[in-house]
């Protein structure tokens, strides 16, 4: 790999979002989402799920305290490590840990959203909470630096026994990840100094020398955050860590068979039992997309981050067929990723059914790391069309309009009866939740929605790729020249941009602009093809010159409407179609259209419309046809199956709406493919 290739996220200290739809998502994040997330942490929301997270820091750090006291004497009490049912009145819980024993994630994932907020709009407020909040997790905090309130409430002897089931390198991760975000936000490094901390007792226990433990995490997420601290600190030791939990996982013998061998079931030592945990094989030899889609492109990331870092071309290969089987065999239309609800996870290829899809919120945003992360090592528009479908349907879809409400699984069809009477559809809900007992969705979305800019931007020592488009300030240097840009879009609605420089005096770098693989006939500054002195390589538009202040571009990325066809070996789309415009993913909802969707018809010869319109006042772009509608058959009583016959329609106009803003309107059915004529 071409070290030179490299580029980096712009600092979010360097880019201010201005983009009208974007900024609308951030602020739903900063005044809707992150308040409700606190109070959620806190257990003070009606009729939802208590989260216990703030409680079990409190709790770990009063034992901490009460340790500390009586010489370090008093051991907690060894509470069962299962789920215990709980007293009705919250008040009188008992000193011990509740909820999901990766709770403390919870809080991670919320500081690490209150960071990246803060970077765009500063609270003082909000930064106040934050502090006490940091105050309470860092109290837990062992001596040693070990910090998981499951272990440190419930047994400290069991610590590291089962990493396979028990998330306390997952929990680290996202610890990590929160504090360097924090940190990089308000230069306050308290939680930063806990996670070094905790990752130096972790490196302490895992590695190569001898008397190590050789294992590796069950759920992973430690791969990248250790990278991401590396990167922050410049201590070589976590990447190190890093690169041995990639180089460990799937080598034999299984470390998970070694830390529970009594789990192990005669006739069940075949390599795919780990297939869930993506630890079935080692790395290097994987090809297909398997098991828990959230573990495994958490994983795939930190592969790439890996791979960036120490140059390793194998490592990079692996990341290459993986996205290749995930994106072009196991990826639905929407960006969404995880087909089953059976271990949340991928199924064989060409399997995606739309009306189970599981297509958790979760597992898109993990597809939207990976991608950033092969971008960083080479700018190829294959990555960033995905980025950009996972992030305007399948990730967008889990928040309500009004940021007050969340899916955790994103089907593509819905069928109310069918979510409420049929066990097979539990899993799939008509309407969006509070929130959840496992809350991993809502705050991985402030945190994403709040970050966004670090996806749309990465630089290199002498150039600029924009991924995404939207707009926005940057402040970048090239050659020390500062450099001031200035980023106009219609996206996601029409495809007009405009680039303009903000210079003291001229600087040469390169300008490299995606070209979206949903358009065709791009200009530039009103004419069509490359301009002169511009290359296209893997999807990008290349202008390397001097800059000069007020230079300006003028971009048109045509919006059309397109009626889009799945491969021919995804059994559940054959002679079904789904509408897109841009980078958006269409739908029909019940809403718009009336009951039994399954009756309506796209003929080939429909033409269809572009509408202005809204959902619940947010601006959208509708799409609508004169299609036809199947005509209810008259039977006779009893008469389930008759003799085939030529079926009736009558004209009916069909109306499509953004995908993201489905089941905003109430309960009803809703479907993104619909039948082809």
């Amino acid at each position: 790999m071409d070290q030179k290739e490299y580029s980096n996220p712009l600092s979010l200290r360097k880019v201010q979002v201005t983009d009208e739809f974007w900024k609308n998502e951030m602020e739903l994040v900063r005044k809707e989402v992150i308040p409700y997330q606190w109070e959620a942490l806190n257990d003070r929301i009606p009729d939802a799920d208590p989260s216990f997270s703030m409680r079990n820091f409190k709790v770990a750090g009063r034992l901490n305290e009460k340790r500390r006291k009586e010489g370090d004497a008093y051991r907690p009490v060894k509470w069962p490590l299962e789920f215990q049912p709980l007293p009705e009145d919250m008040d009188h819980l008992e000193e011990r840990f509740y909820g999901c024993l990766f709770q403390d994630s919870d809080f991670s994932k919320w500081i690490e959203a209150v960071g990246y907020s803060l970077t765009q709009h500063p609270d003082p407020e909000l930064e106040k909470t934050a502090d006490e909040a940091i105050d309470i997790v860092c109290a837990a905090q062992l001596e040693n630096g070990y910090l998981d309130t499951y272990y440190i409430i419930s047994d400290q002897d069991k610590i590291f026994t089962n990493l396979k089931d028990n998330h306390e390198l997952y929990c680290f991760g996202h610890l990590t990840e929160g504090a360097v975000a924090y940190y990089q936000a308000t230069g306050k490094d308290k939680l930063l100094k806990a996670a070094e901390r905790y990752a130096d007792y972790i490196s302490s226990c895992f590695g190569p020398e001898e008397g190590k433990k050789k294992g590796y995490p069950g759920h992973e997420i430690a791969e990248m955050a250790l990278v991401r601290l590396y990167e922050q600190t410049g201590e070589k030791k976590y990447l190190e860590l890093s690169r041995f939990f990639v180089d460990q996982r799937g080598t034999r013998p299984y470390y998970f068979d070694l830390e529970q061998p009594d789990r192990v079931k005669k006739g069940h030592e075949n390599e795919e039992r780990y297939a869930y945990n993506q630890a079935h094989r080692p790395v290097r030899q994987q090809d297909e997309a398997v098991g828990h889609a959230v573990r495994a492109v958490y994983l795939y990331s930190g592969m790439a981050d890996v791979a960036r870092l120490t140059g390793d071309e194998s490592l990079y290969a692996a990341c290459e067929r993986l996205w290749e089987n995930m994106t072009q065999k196991k990826m639905y239309i929407t960006g969404g990723i995880g087909a089953t609800h059976i271990g949340e996870a991928f199924s064989f290829n060409y399997d995606l059914p739309n009306d189970t899809a599981y297509a958790e919120t979760c597992a898109s945003i993990g597809l939207v790391f990976f991608a950033r992360r092969m971008l960083q090592i080479k700018a190829d528009s294959r990555y960033a069309d995905v980025m950009e479908r996972a992030l305007y349907n399948g990730i967008l879809s889990g928040m309500a309009l009004d940021g007050k409400s969340f899916f955790y699984v994103n089907p593509l069809e819905s069928l109310p009866e069918a979510c409420h009477k049929d066990e097979r559809k539990f899993h799939v809900k008509p309407v969006r939740q509070k929130w959840f007992g496992c809350a991993c969705c809502p705050p991985n979305i402030a945190r994403l929605v709040s970050s966004i800019a670090s996806y749309a931007y990465t630089q290199s020592e002498d150039a600029l790729y924009v991924h995404l488009y939207m707009g926005s300030t940057l402040e970048c240097e090239f050659g020390g020249k500062k450099a001031d840009i200035r980023m106009e879009s219609g996206f996601p609605w029409n495809g007009r941009v405009t680039v303009e420089m903000r210079l003291d005096e001229e600087a040469e770098f390169t300008l490299a602009l995606r070209l979206p693989g949903w358009c065709e006939g791009w200009t530039v500054n009103g004419k069509a093809g490359v301009p002169e002195g511009g290359t296209v390589k893997d999807g990008y538009l290349y202008l390397h010159r001097n800059w000069k202040d007020a230079d300006r571009l003028e971009l048109d990325f045509p919006m059309t409407v397109r009626v889009m066809e799945a491969d021919s070996r995804v059994r559940e789309d054959i002679g079904r179609v789904a509408v897109t415009r841009g980078p958006v993913v269409y739908c029909m909802e019940e809403a718009d259209n009336g009951r039994d969707l399954h009756l309506c018809v796209l003929p080939d010869e429909a033409e269809l419309t572009e509408e202005q319109g809204d959902i619940l006042g947010v601006p959208v772009v509708k799409v609508t046809a004169e299609g036809l509608r199947q005509k209810p058959e008259e039977k006779a009583e009893g008469e389930l199956y008759r003799v085939h016959r030529r079926a009736g329609y009558d004209a009916a106009k069909l109306t499509f709406i953004p995908y993201f803003t489905w089941a905003n309107r109430g309960e009803g059915e809703m479907q993104v493919f619909v039948r082809a004529k």
